[in-house]
């Protein structure tokens, strides 16, 4: 454990100094209803690892309340996140469904206690009679129901004899609380769908919020530790435990703040999206922000939790760069690896003046890494080397091999060209050359001096891989939607090579391929007839460089991605402009916390919202794009009136997302108006079919191969058609549009 203890740390150590507790219960929560991701990463660090320093223990749950979206796989790579990130839970995995009658239980002493009432509103009158943040609810005349009646109608509910959403079970606690969450929270839902456990025993389902703290209760957990969007829940959790007057221990629940990353998107919903729509290939697909995605990229857990541990625990929201994430992964493989060649863009080489061959001592490690291991490099008069080691006309600067600059193969000889050669069309396909027989590493007594070292494999004896490289998913650093997708982050390499030793002595499953980055044996397609390697990073360190330009930076370059301790909990106004922004304008919880925590920004976002009501577009715009002017600018040179306009013409699907953003810099510039911008510079989106089809048609024909693939059954390409519609266009083509045009031309090729 650090000896630098954040405030929940500090919370535990104190219930155990004053016997609140005497042995730690914490719980890591998921519901079962996608694959782990990076975020949920932080949550397992800080839940198994608060366990694991203080002698406690770690419950693995599945909040599984859910039917409708929860699947046995999803359990699967949940236990498999947490086993391999190195921690074990508890005796066994627990499941909320495996409480369902208990929870049951409770629920009809709420009801026998008179404080949970049976209602028969619809959700839209439910909503309607919460209220808003200035004026108080309404209770349902439902309420009035006498303890029998609930008792009778609850029995039923469960029994089965009412439709979905017929009538619903709902606390009695205040219609006036300034916390809209407490205004008769739903306990029990009807849902007669199969539930993945449970099979078709219950057809009611409690709510997350009332699953979740008898669970804890259930299971004795002291710590309830959850993200900063729970922390209006608090109330809940603990009106339930006190109404049932359960007896203690009983837990407490602490919040902390989620972890954001730039070019990445974390939302269950967004995920699932590219995932259904074969932008990516599946959850475990490398380019994702998914445990399972970046295990099969070739991240080691270390990097991951060293991760988890730099960027420290919170309560205030922030954003940490994805190079940081990057760094970790670079500073744990450089320990490790073996340093190995590969060539990704083969150039033929034939040295003339070189017969036979020969074996190469080369060690794996250089000399500042604490490893020993070496291999034999096979020499010939044939080798390989990057397309873009040798230039004919080179600039200045260029330091590798010219006509007139010899160069060195690292670990061998240096050689000089002799005549380039070309095909009819003029492209360089060999360079004939002759090797320096005094040059050789380690013996040199040539005295030619060269400016670089260049990697290499001998044509004869180099092994034929596959290499995927990897780039970011997405191009922007807020990614919004699928249009943000970046259409060039995969790019596959048929005809690599790489030295011998690499697939015959396999000495380990991650490389240093030199001067080309990290990169991993793939798990799933790698074979002996065809090893497949993926790019797991690149070796440029530039999270280290951002570091050493920052003054905060400690020594280490690696900064804290935020201050560690306790921001003030939301007063009563913030909380009740949270809940209304969550309940009633359907924000998600991440922008509704933004915006109720900031007085400026919610005057704003409220101004823009009595102009337009599109609470989700602007609170979307007023949170990221508004929020950063706010704090870069003295004065605004726009007002609500410029960005309500904007998202109007966004939602008529006038311009789409990228391009508002790019309309968005020059009203914050210039104070124009965004309508002006748009007709001016002809900003407008692309939706009809009959100016797409002739992209659609270029992009289809310009990519036969793809085309092959994917009527072969290769659906995953379906992304990357519509990925390179959209860049044709220049961001103005609409994605929807273009989804359907894309998968009705398929269709007939």
């Amino acid at each position: 454990m650090s000896e630098s203890k954040d405030f929940l740390r500090t919370k535990v150590e104190e219930d155990l100094a004053s016997g609140k507790y005497k042995n730690i219960i914490t719980r890591f929560p998921p519901e079962p209803n996608g694959f782990p991701h990076i975020g949920h990463a932080k949550s397992i660090c800080i839940n198994f690892g608060i366990a694991r320093d203080y002698h406690g223990h770690c419950n693995l749950r599945m909040d599984d309340t859910n039917p409708t979206t929860e699947d046995m796989k999803y359990v699967e790579a949940l236990k498999d996140a947490v086993t391999w990130l190195g921690f074990k839970w508890a005796d066994k995995v627990y499941f909320a469904s495996d409480y369902f009658p208990q929870i049951y239980t409770y629920a009809v002493k709420l009801v026998q206690l008179g404080k949970a009432y049976v209602d028969s509103l619809n959700e839209e009158e439910i909503r309607e009679y919460r209220g808003t943040v200035t004026e108080a609810g309404k209770r349902s005349k439902f309420a009035e129901r006498s303890i029998e009646e609930n008792l009778d109608l609850l029995e039923r509910m469960k029994n089965g004899e009412f439709k979905d959403g017929e009538h619903v079970l709902r606390a009695k606690i205040d219609m006036s609380a300034a916390n809209m969450k407490m205004r008769d929270p739903l306990l029990y839902r009807i849902r007669h769908a199969h539930h993945f456990r449970t099979g078709d025993t219950w057809c009611i389902y409690p709510m997350y919020d009332f699953a979740h703290c008898l669970s804890d209760y259930i299971e004795g957990v002291t710590h309830s530790i959850c993200t900063l969007e729970f922390e209006n829940n608090r109330d809940i959790y603990d009106w339930v435990l006190d109404a049932l007057e359960l007896t203690p221990p009983r837990p407490y629940q602490h919040e902390f703040a989620r972890l954001g990353m730039n070019y990445t998107v974390m939302s269950k919903r967004k995920l699932l999206e590219l995932v259904n729509g074969n932008y990516v290939n599946g959850w475990d697909d490398p380019r994702l922000p998914t445990i399972a995605g970046y295990k099969r990229r070739g991240y080691t857990p270390e990097s991951i939790l060293n991760f988890c541990d730099q960027i420290g625990i919170a309560k205030a929201n922030s954003m940490v760069d994805v190079a940081q994430l990057e760094f970790c992964i670079r500073d744990d493989l450089n320990q490790k690896v073996p340093r190995v060649m590969c060539v990704l863009e083969p150039l033929k080489i034939t040295i003339e003046n070189y017969e036979g061959e020969e074996a190469i001592d080369a060690s794996y490690y250089p000399h500042d890494v604490p490893k020993e291991g070496s291999r034999k490099l096979p020499f010939s008069r044939e080798i390989f080397i990057e397309r873009d080691d040798f230039m004919e006309n080179p600039p200045a600067d260029y330091y590798r091999l010219t006509p007139n600059q010899p160069v060195r193969l690292k670990h061998a000889y240096i050689i000089s060209v002799k005549e380039v050669v070309k095909d009819a069309s003029g492209a360089v396909i060999e360079i004939k050359a002759e090797y320096h027989a005094d040059s050789k590493s380690g013996s040199d007594t040539s005295g030619i001096k060269v400016k670089s070292a260049i990697h290499w494999v001998s044509a004869k004896h180099a092994k034929h891989v596959e290499v995927r490289l990897y780039e970011r998913l997405y191009k922007v650093d807020a990614p919004e939607g699928l249009e943000d997708l970046n259409p060039d982050s995969l790019h596959i390499i048929k005809n690599a090579y790489v030295e011998p030793a690499v697939i015959t002595e396999k000495p380990d499953v991650r490389f240093q391929f030199e001067r080309q980055g990290y990169f991993y044996a793939d798990p799933v397609d790698y074979t002996a007839a065809l090893p497949v390697f993926n790019k797991i990073v690149g070796l440029k360190d530039s999270w280290s460089k951002k570091a050493e330009s920052t003054e905060s930076a400690p020594k280490s370059h690696v900064p804290k991605a935020h201050v560690e301790g306790e921001v003030v909990p939301m007063n009563e106004m913030e909380r009740a402009l949270f809940d209304k922004y969550t309940t009633e304008l359907k924000l998600n919880t991440e922008i509704a916390n933004t915006l109720a925590r900031d007085a400026g920004l919610s005057a704003f976002y409220n101004e823009a919202l009595c102009i337009l009501n599109s609470p989700v577009s602007l609170a979307n715009i007023v949170a990221n794009e508004v929020a950063r002017e706010l704090k870069q600018a003295n004065e605004l040179k726009f007002s609500a009136q410029h960005v309500a306009e904007l998202v109007k013409m966004m939602d008529e699907g006038v311009i789409s997302n990228k391009i508002a953003k790019q309309v968005f810099e020059e009203i914050a510039q210039t104070g124009e108006n965004p309508k002006a911008i748009v007709e001016s510079k002809g900003l407008v989106q692309m939706s009809d079919p009959e100016k797409l089809k002739p992209l659609i048609d270029g992009v289809i024909a310009k990519n036969p191969d793809n085309v092959a693939k994917y009527k072969a059954g290769n659906t995953n390409l379906f992304g990357f058609f519509v990925g390179q519609v959209l860049k044709s266009s220049g961001g103005k083509a609409n994605p929807t549009v273009v989804n359907e045009l894309v998968a009705e031309k398929l269709k007939h090729v």
